[in-house]
C-alpha cells in the first residue's frame, strides 16, 4: 500500500511531524508531533498540534496511533495533547526503559518517576506489526542516535526519525548517553535493505549548504547512492572515524534539557508541587 503523508514542519526546531493516512479509509497516525516551547519565558503552546488536529479533524480521519521515532532532545512532545484531542494510543520503542533509567539519574527523578514504559500506551520491539485501518506497519529498531530509536515501515514509506537525514546533509549524531556510531551505522544498514523505491521521511531538515528549500522526503536509492555520509558503500570504520570526529565538533541541543525530562515521560511534564505549580531541571555539569 501507498499511504497519503502529510508533513508538517516546525521551523523553530527544525522538526518534520507526519500524518500518515491509509490510502482507502480514515484511519491515521501522527509521528513525532512537536509541541512548542518558548525556554525563555518557561510557555509552551500547542499553535503547531493545533495545525495537525485540525487537518485531521477537516478530513474525519480517526487516530489510530500517536508514534515517537525516540526521546527527542530538540522538541517537546505533543503526543499526549493529540490524544486528548484526537484519540489513539502513544506508541515508543521498548528501549525507552534504558532512556528512562539513564536520565533519570541525570535529573535526579527519585523514586516517583517510573522507568518501565509505563507512561506509553505500547512499547515497540524488532519485528512488530500494527495496524492503522488496513494499512500495515513494521518496527525496526535502529539504535546508535538513541537506544530506543526506532523506524516505522508503513506500506512503502519508511520514517527514521533522526537515524538519517537527507542525502546532502547526513546522518544523526551518535554522542548522547548511551549512542553508538558503530550501532547506528548497522542500523542505517537495515534501513538500506528495504527496496530501492521505498520513500524515506526523515524527522529533521537543516537545510544542506547550497541548498535553498528545506526538504524531508527521499528514498532508500537514494540514500544509498547519495548520502555524504555512508553512501557509496563506506565502510563501517570510515563511517565510525567520521561520525566521532563530527560529533566531538557539536554543541548541545538548544532544547535538550527541558525535551529530555517531558520526552521521556511521553510528553506530560513533572509531576507538579503541592501549589500545583510544575517546574523543569537544570543539571548543573551532567551532560
Amino acid at each position: 500500500m501507498t499511504p497519503e503523508v502529510k508533513a508538517f514542519f516546525d521551523e523553530a526546531t527544525n522538526t518534520v511531524s507526519y500524518v500518515v493516512k491509509e490510502p482507502e479509509g480514515s484511519a491515521c497516525a501522527i509521528i513525532d508531533a512537536v509541541l512548542d516551547y518558548d525556554q525563555a519565558a518557561g510557555r509552551t503552546a500547542t499553535t503547531s498540534a493545533d495545525e495537525i488536529v485540525a487537518w485531521v479533524e477537516a478530513r474525519g480521519l480517526q487516530t489510530h496511533w500517536i508514534l515517537e521515532s525516540h526521546v527527542h532532545a530538540d522538541h517537546l512532545s505533543a503526543a499526549p495533547y493529540l490524544q486528548e484531542q484526537l484519540g489513539g494510543k502513544i506508541g515508543i520503542g521498548e528501549q525507552i526503559t534504558v532512556v528512562q533509567d539513564t536520565f533519570g539519574k541525570v535529573f535526579n527523578e527519585g523514586t516517583q518517576f517510573q522507568r518501565d514504559g509505563s507512561q506509553f500506551d505500547r512499547l515497540f520491539r524488532e519485528g512488530d506489526v500494527f495496524m492503522i485501518g488496513q494499512l500495515r506497519g513494521e518496527v525496526l529498531h535502529t539504535p546508535g542516535h538513541t537506544p530506543a530509536c526506532l523506524t516505522y515501515v508503513i506500506g512503502d514509506a519508511a520514517f527514521v526519525g533522526d537515524t538519517l537525514f537527507m542525502p546532502d546533509f547526513g546522518t544523526a549524531r551518535c554522542d548522547f548517553p548511551g549512542g553508538s556510531s558503530a550501532e547506528l551505522y548497522r542500523s542505517i544498514q537495515k534501513i538500506l535493505a528495504l527496496p530501492d523505491d521505498t520513500r524515506i521521511f526523515v524527522g529533521h531538515d537543516y537545510k544542506a549548504p547550497g541548498r535553498s528549500d528545506y526538504a524531508w522526503e527521499t528514498t532508500v536509492g537514494e540514500q544509498k547512492a547519495l548520502n555524504v555520509h555512508i553512501g557509496q558503500g563506506r565502510s563501517l570504520e570510515e563511517f565510525v572515524e567520521m561520525r566521532d570526529a563530527r560529533d566531538a565538533t557539536l554543541g548541545m541541543p538548544r532544547l535538550i534539557l527541558p525535551s529530555l525530562q517531558v520526552n521521556m515521560r511521553a510528553g506530560q511534564m513533572p509531576e507538579p508541587d503541592e501549589q500545583g505549580d510544575v517546574f523543569l531541571k537544570i543539571p548543573i555539569n551532567k551532560i
